[in-house]
């Protein structure tokens, strides 16, 4: 039974429906500070916590619930005579349900030059530790940690005159989750200077639940990081379509981090996380075609991504294939009205229009475990390369770092033939670097792609001549890869036997 509640809260969102109420069920209501003010400008009865502990608020409001008075009352267990008998002793009156929000340290600390003294006075002390007590005592006390549970505690209480254990113990966990994740953040804030911490404690928030994951056997759920600045649907809405997929979701992320490699016009296709198709044009319309005709076949039931808006006469060729999701700045009306003909495309509006640099760590979770490691971000430019045979022209170079800025995001061993700043053939995956090379080649010709002309690159050294003896044997006449095997003589002296280009990067993009 619900007789006495403590509500400690900086969120007043909801508030005064939940403590009116309260108040129609007879509860008595103690209250902290600009809580207890709040409420009685609402002229809800209230006892401020002053009250009860016999102390005011010390510290400019630092000390205000940190009292055995109030800890012991969150504390007593009901079922124990020893417990009853000191709250007896000491004339205090249990709590039986704690509400508490705490300070938006994470919202502070996510301003653009936000002071350290401001980021400080944003660290909670009093309402974690009513919520942890509250949480901890949760077969006798009710802890309520977020404003989106009052409604349902409400209900429940109006319906059987208390709150069951089952909701009790739910919201313990919750309680627990949101302290946890506020910890996280504030210890993520102090050693946000050092790369890999002793203690590495990323905290992420429920986003939606999905269908299933990877396979339908699968539950799953799309998470997001708390503390991010952005994430990837934080700036998107969905138009049109089914609900978003757990494979819709990796693909895309996969495709939008090629997509941010180009400024002019330009169409990724992802298929299972690789690019099948991209293209850089002098407009979208073209971008796209050019990226379709890479490797039409694995493009279907893709997920498409464009940087530029879909206007008419691009939204009816979209609207002739089968997309599985489609990702763009914005849409022309009637482009728009075509798309949604199809009841199966999944229509994603970009409003972000440039994807920055968010500052994450990339994580791979392993048995029991996690890798950490910085994410391979930067965009590459001719800075740092080295010409080690051959003289690339202008448009040369454009093919080169064309392909390679694709290949970094191709899964190793990752092979990308190019030719015009389209991709016309790609190795994906293999074990073997000359079999990426072998497969790139044959994806090219199966389509239709003369590999005369084309540059090639490759995410790591070659550990032998073969590899590139295909593809110069192919026609290909420059190469860019990153240099540094035992065998680079041997490399370059097949390039140059060809009359090829060939760059070394001296940097490697494995993406396993």
């Amino acid at each position: 039974m619900i007789k006495r509640a403590l509500l400690s809260v900086y969120d007043k969102e909801g508030l005064d429906d939940l403590a009116r109420g309260l108040e129609k069920l007879g509860v008595e209501i103690v209250a902290s500070g600009g809580t207890a003010s709040f409420l009685q400008k609402l002229r809800i009865a209230v006892t401020p916590v002053e009250d009860v502990t016999e102390v005011p608020e010390l510290l400019g409001g630092r000390v205000k619930t940190l009292h055995p008075r109030i800890h012991a009352a969150i504390l007593a267990r009901r079922d124990r005579e020893d417990d009853q008998a000191s709250l007896d002793e000491h004339e205090i009156e249990p709590f039986d349900l704690v509400c508490v929000n705490l300070y938006p340290f994470q919202e502070v600390i996510a301003k653009r030059g936000v002071r350290e003294e401001d980021a400080v006075e944003m660290i909670d002390i009093g309402g974690p530790a009513m919520l942890r007590a509250a949480a901890k005592n949760f077969a006798h006390v009710a802890p309520v940690a977020r404003p989106e549970r009052y409604e349902e505690v409400l209900t429940e209480l109006q319906a059987k005159g208390e709150l069951s254990i089952d909701t009790r113990r739910r919201l313990a966990a919750e309680a627990f989750e949101v302290t946890a994740a506020y910890e996280a953040a504030i210890a993520g804030w102090f050693t946000a200077a050092e790369p890999f911490p002793e203690a590495f404690q990323p905290v992420f928030a429920k986003d939606r639940e999905l269908a299933y994951g990877e396979n339908p056997h699968q539950r799953s759920a799309y998470y997001s990081e708390i503390g991010a600045r952005r994430h990837l649907l934080s700036m998107v809405e969905q138009l049109h379509g089914p609900e978003i997929s757990f494979n819709n979701l990796y693909d895309l992320s996969s495709a939008r981090l090629v997509a941010r490699e180009f400024e002019l016009p330009a169409c990724v296709i992802v298929k299972h996380a690789n690019p099948c198709g991209v293209a850089v044009a002098g407009s979208i319309e073209q971008a796209y075609e050019r990226a379709l005709s890479s490797d039409p076949v694995s493009a279907y039931g893709g997920v498409v991504v464009l940087n530029r808006q879909v206007s008419e006469a691009l939204g009816e060729r979209l609207a002739e294939q089968f997309v599985n999701v489609l990702f763009a700045p914005g849409y022309d009306d009637a482009a728009l009205k075509r798309l949604r003909e199809k009841p199966g495309i999944r229509i994603l509006e970009d409003r972000e229009r440039r994807l920055s640099n968010p500052g994450e760590r990339d994580y791979r979770r392993v048995l029991g475990g996690l890798l950490v490691q910085e994410r391979d971000w930067d965009i590459d430019d001719r800075e740092g390369m080295e010409v080690v045979c051959g003289e690339p022209d202008e448009l040369a170079w454009g093919d080169l770092l064309f392909a390679w800025r694709v290949c970094k995001h191709v899964t190793s061993n990752a092979i990308v033939l190019a030719r015009d700043l389209q991709t016309i053939g790609i190795g994906a995956g293999q074990m073997s670097r000359v079999d990426a090379v072998r497969i790139a080649v044959e994806k090219a010709r199966e389509h239709g792609h003369s590999t005369a002309g084309a540059v090639l690159a490759s995410d790591a050294f070659f550990p032998f001549a073969d590899g590139p003896q295909l593809a110069l044997g192919a026609g290909a006449t420059g190469i860019i890869q990153p240099g540094g095997s035992k065998r680079d003589s041997e490399v370059i002296e097949a390039a140059e036997r060809a009359g090829a280009t060939m760059v070394f990067t001296h940097r490697r993009h494995f993406r396993h």
